[in-house]
Order: C-alpha cells, then structure tokens, then sequence
C-alpha cells in the first residue's frame, strides 16, 4: 500500500529566500502554494508532484450549520504534522523526533493552550468555552513513526492530537499505524479523524469532477462518507472531522460534507481559526520538517485589547556551534555574533559569508586558532528577533554550501536597563 500525504511547498526559489527569514505571522492567512506529495516509488519516501493552488470553494456557505459567528476574541492555531524519524534527514514531509520535541516543550513554555478536537468542535458550536492563544495538534495520514515517536511525547506532556487517516492505509504495511496501535492510542488522547479512502490527488479529483456533476457527487460520497462510516465501525465513536488530502477543495464538497456527517473541515492554509472562520476551510500551519518559520508563526499571536502578544517560539538546530545559540534571548543589543566551524573540511576561509538581518554582509573575521568567524554588531539591534546566516565554500569548490541560518531574540526591556546601578 502506497503512503501518500500533503505538505506546503515553496514553489519558487527566490520566494523561498524571502521566507526563510522568518517573517512573522500573527494571524493572516497567506497562501504559499500548494502541492501534493506522492511516494516516487514503493519505499515510502515522499517526492512532490508538480504544484496545484487550491481551488475556492465556489458554492460554499459561510459557516456550517450549528456554527456561531459570534466573536469571542479566541484565536485557536492548528498544526498539521505528517512523519517523524529519530535518524532520517528532515524533508518537507519528515520532522525530527528531536525537533517534535522541543516544539512540544515550546508550546508548554509559551503557555498555550492544548485542546482536543472534540473542545475544538464544541467550541465551534457554541456550546464550549476555551481559551485564546489555544492549539489543536493534529497529524495526518497515519504513518507508524505517529506512534514509535510522537505519541510517547505528546502522552508524556498529556497533549491531545488527531490523526487523520485515510484507510486504505490503516494496517497497510511496516510503515503505516496498524488498528491496535491506534485504538491504543484513543486511549490515552487520540481522535480519530478522516483524510478520505484513497487520499486522491487533485488530479484524480479533478479528472472525477470532468466527468460530470452526479459521478462527481457518487465519488464524493465514497471518499468522503465511506471512510466516515469505515472509522467509526472500526474505531467507535463519531468522526466528524476531515482534512482535504492535498488540501484541495471544491464547492461540491461542501454540501457533501454535511450530508456526510462532518463538521469541521482543514485546509493546508495557515491561519488562525476564530469562531468566525468557515467550518468548511478551517486552516492549518503545515510544520514542515526543514522550514523553522511555520512553527514560529504557528505560535506566534498578536495583542489584542485584553491578551498580550505571543512571540512565536523558535526551535532550530544548527550543524555547527553558534553564538547567540538559537532562539536564545540575549540582554545586549550589540551582541558579537560568531559560528565555530572547526568541524567543516576543507573550507575555503576566504569565502566565507555572514550575514546579519538589516546589516547585510558583515565584515566577520575568521580566527585560525578557533576557526571562528565572528562579528560585533557596530549599531544597536533593534528589533526582537535577529536573524543570522554564515555561507562558505570548501577548497577547490565553486559552488557556495547551504547557508547556515539562525536566529537569536533580544531582550529589548532588560537592554535599556542601566548596566550599574543608579546613584540616588
């Protein structure tokens, strides 16, 4: 059985220069681009198919029935999570354990607010109340690394996720969750959720679509209510949840959906959810395995005129030792910003590159000693975030290695505080 699965991919080149410096996202949808993402072979290991936008649901309604519209100034943040690996390379699809990890410790020390699907929904409808700054985690598809490697995490700090599953998959092989795993984990914090049979591509949806609008409807309610009563009769409870595979959406699903049974339908878009968003296009911060900035914007909030913002959490990892560590929050604004790379072989001192955010290329100086390129910033920081990228050459190369990117916080209120005290 072939895993397939959905992600965010960054379509053009210099866009994705552009976003990797982490603009920070306190709420406004922004559509990237979209694509789905097949296995190349029968391995499991995902690659991308050329890129589709979503398509706007052309006769959706506002708001799915029972749904209020009443704003209550809660703010929910929905992140979507696909694979884990303790030793694989990170991809688009693929997050480390290890990152999983610190995402979730993050969570825990920006004091948000975890829920289930089943307080997300109730909320929905009116008929729950939960608090701003609040996350709902869930994870799609249903590859077994859900519970070699999350669960023990998201058990150990008794965080409620969903998975949704497409069932062709379920039982489907050594990479894919087996029934027993999944009823364990019910137990202990898991909703059951739909991500279709087959998990179709939008190129089969739309080819199901051009055949004409009752085949359309027919495919539909096989994909989208037939998972539905297959979940239900194999795991219990109702399953009114779904997330679009690849995200994609058309009008005709909508009213299918209610017929259906579900409630709550997730995109791939990010954006924060309030009681005002549509049921049928809730959006989703897709936490890629090689982009820092989704998680960041993810959980970052803006102030509102009863909470404070949130600055997002910054959980990065670097191949090399740095100075400010990542994410670390210094009480100077003339930091020296430094990158031992002792480790690296081969490189071309000459070429190396360091660049600060709103100075440009540095002037940094490679120590021989400590193979440390460093530099002080010459003009205050002023901003709370400060981002950080070092780039060289090994000997003999033409071609630039990837730059290694960081980015350090600052602690504007502790750095304006006189470094002596004051003489009364």
């Amino acid at each position: 059985m072939k895993p397939t699965s959905t992600a965010l991919v960054i379509l053009v080149s210099t866009a994705l220069s552009a976003l990797a410096h982490g603009p920070i996202d306190h709420g406004e949808a922004t559509l990237i681009a979209q694509a789905s993402v097949t296995p190349a072979n029968n391995t499991g290991q995902p690659s991308t198919t050329a890129p589709s936008a979503p398509t706007a649901p052309n006769t959706a309604p506002a708001t799915a029935p029972g749904a209020t519209t009443n704003d209550d100034g809660v703010r929910v943040t929905v992140l979507g999570y696909h694979d884990f690996s303790k030793i694989k390379t990170p991809t688009e699809m693929l997050i480390s354990t290890g990152k999983f990890r610190k995402q979730m410790q993050a969570i825990k020390e920006l004091g948000l607010h975890v829920i289930s699907m089943e307080d997300f929904i109730a909320w929905k409808r009116g008929e729950k109340k939960i608090q701003d700054k609040s996350v709902l985690i869930t994870i799609d598809d249903g590859w077994k690394s859900v519970y070699t490697d999350a669960y023990p995490i998201l058990k150990e700090h008794k965080f409620p996720f969903t998975v949704f599953l497409y069932t062709n998959y379920i039982d489907g092989g050594a990479s894919a969750l087996t029934s027993a795993m999944i009823k364990e984990m019910q137990n202990n914090g898991c909703t059951v959720a739909s991500h279709s049979i087959s998990h179709p591509y939008p190129a089969t949806v739309k080819a199901e679509r051009a055949k004409g609008s009752d085949e359309f409807a027919t495919y539909l309610r096989k994909e989208m209510g037939g998972s539905r009563k297959e979940l239900e009769k194999k795991f219990g409870g109702k399953v009114n949840a779904y997330a679009y595979p690849g995200g994609y959406v058309t009008g005709e699903m909508l009213p299918i959906a209610t017929e259906c049974g579900y409630e709550c339908l997730f995109t791939v878009l990010p954006g924060k959810t309030t009681l005002a968003t549509s049921n049928f296009t809730i959006p989703r911060y897709v936490i890629l395995g090689t982009h820092d900035y989704i998680f960041r914007n993810a959980t970052s909030f803006s102030a509102t005129s009863t909470t404070a913002a949130t600055d997002g959490a910054i959980v990065q990892s670097t191949p090399h030792p740095v100075k400010p560590e990542p994410g670390a929050l210094i009480t100077t604004r003339l930091p020296t910003v430094s990158a031992d790379l002792s480790k690296v072989a081969n490189i071309d001192v000459e070429s190396i590159v360091m660049r600060v955010a709103g100075f440009g290329k540095v002037p940094a100086t490679y120590d021989a000693a400590s193979k440390t390129a460093s530099w002080t910033l010459n003009r205050r920081l002023r901003s709370r975030t400060c981002e950080v990228s070092v780039q060289w050459r090994t000997l003999g190369a033409t071609k630039y290695e990837q730059p290694m990117t960081w980015i350090f916080r600052i602690d504007r209120e502790a750095a304006y505080q006189p470094s002596s005290p004051i003489a009364p």
